[in-house]
């Protein structure tokens, strides 16, 4: 597989928190995650078409992202970009953000999806120098400072960059019923055809509103699902190979391929920092 540049996630001491680190070339397709992200531009420039608009990020400008959010990412040019980028399981977020008296945000989304701003910036590499570097390196962490520097981080975001989440449109019973047959056993083969069905559609009609109210293509959502599910199951220690069978990936160089193209990083790698 052609190298471009190197993606690396780290094991992080924090629970409900992944960390990743990259510089690369590499041009993610869209996806969405199950969790916040924020992150740091460490050099170089990213053009994205996020959730809240197409933007641009370049060195020292934070990122964010809200959980279900399709995006993309591509460098601004050959150079490719560097970040690191910290991803926070919805109910963290929210229990952190009550502690700092924002209990009025129940469902919380991250109003800008760039912005330039030195205290934050500062407190996310301070969650990173505490709860990530030292866990690389083998270091013992210090909870009472990965809490400290936790709570600092959300204190501000709570102040300036969240909101309470508005209401979505109503949701498409019929996607949703296709939606979920995905959502339910994603390692499934089922076709077009059985999913339009399920919605009681034609083919093109499913094909046109799942990709309008998901966002992705039925094949390209449950591709997401099937990474989300190895992912899991790799995380419980599941061996690679079994995990991309249970998956429903041929076997597993299909599996890093997709790990690759949606996560930038591989299974192997995704092991090694939480396993």
């Amino acid at each position: 597989m052609k190298s471009r540049g190197r993606v690396q996630m780290l094991r992080c001491a924090l629970d409900g928190v992944e960390a990743t680190v990259a510089h690369t070339t590499h041009a993610f397709a869209r996806h969405s995650h199950d969790c916040f992200g924020i992150g740091v531009v460490i050099a170089g420039g990213q053009r994205s078409a996020s959730g809240r608009g197409p933007v641009e990020a370049r060195a020292t400008d934070v990122i964010t992202v809200n959980p279900g959010e399709v995006h993309d990412g591509s460098p601004l040019d050959e150079r490719g970009r560097a970040w690191r980028m910290l991803y926070f399981a919805p109910s963290l977020v929210t229990a952190t953000l009550a502690e700092c008296a924002h209990s009025a945000l129940r469902e919380v989304e991250l109003t800008r999806p760039v912005l330039n701003d030195p205290k934050l910036s500062m407190c996310l590499t301070r969650v990173f120098s505490v709860a990530v570097h030292a866990i690389d390196e083998d270091v013992t962490p210090d909870n009472l400072a990965c809490e400290e520097a936790l709570l600092g981080l959300f204190a501000h975001v709570g102040r300036h960059y969240a909101t309470s989440a508005p209401p979505g449109p109503v949701p498409n019973v019929s996607v949703a019923r296709a939606r979920s047959r995905i959502d339910d056993d994603p390692a499934s083969a089922s076709t077009l055809a059985e999913l339009a069905a399920e919605a009681g559609m034609s083919r093109f009609q499913l094909l046109r509103s799942f990709a309008h109210e998901v966002g992705l293509p039925p094949h390209a959502y449950r591709m997401q699902r099937r990474v989300a599910l190895a992912r899991h199951l790799i995380a419980r220690g599941m061996p690679l190979v079994d995990a991309a069978v249970s998956a429903g990936f041929a076997d597993q160089s299909h599996m890093t391929r997709a790990f690759v193209r949606l996560l930038g990083v591989t299974p192997a790698s995704y092991a090694a920092a939480v396993r």
